[in-house]
């Protein structure tokens, strides 16, 4: 399964306009489209967020490897999440096939990759993280102050 080619559920940095998106994924993709993960939490991380299984969703995108650049963008978005390999000890996330609905419209779940907070994390998260609520990384902030003049 770990050789699988798949699309890639991303819910936090890698987003339109969160700071690893342009670097990583820019003339990488051919499709991104807004989808959903159901069956996941969503926790606040040191700048970065956390999934976790659980009874909820995560808002997030659906991205598809542009032709030619799914190995290189494997390779990047797994050296980004600290993912050394299944069950890896040191691992922060664990690379994983969910069953992803892409949206805005409803439309048939596809499988993709998603990276989950790893087994040690997840412990720590579930007994003292902070839980958003919403699902989404971009609600996590509250509004921008009114500019002035």
């Amino acid at each position: 399964m770990t050789d699988a080619v798949l699309p890639f559920f991303v819910y936090g940095t890698l987003l339109p306009g969160e700071r690893n998106h342009d670097l990583l994924l820019r003339g990488r993709t051919s499709a991104e489209r807004p989808a959903v993960l159901p069956g996941a939490l969503l926790y606040e991380g040191p700048g970065y967020p956390y999934a976790v299984e659980g009874n909820g969703t995560v808002h997030g995108a659906l991205v598809t490897a542009a032709p030619g650049s799914y190995g290189e963008l494997l390779e990047l978005l797994d050296h980004l999440e600290e993912y050394l390999g299944p069950d890896h000890p040191r691992n922060l996330y664990e690379r994983v096939v969910r069953q992803v609905t892409p949206g805005p419209e409803p439309a048939e779940p596809v499988r993709a990759w998603v990276y989950f907070a790893a087994p040690a994390v997840t412990r720590t998260l579930r007994t003292g993280g902070t839980p958003i609520p919403s699902g989404a990384w971009l609600t996590r902030r509250p509004p921008p102050a009114p500019r002035t003049p």
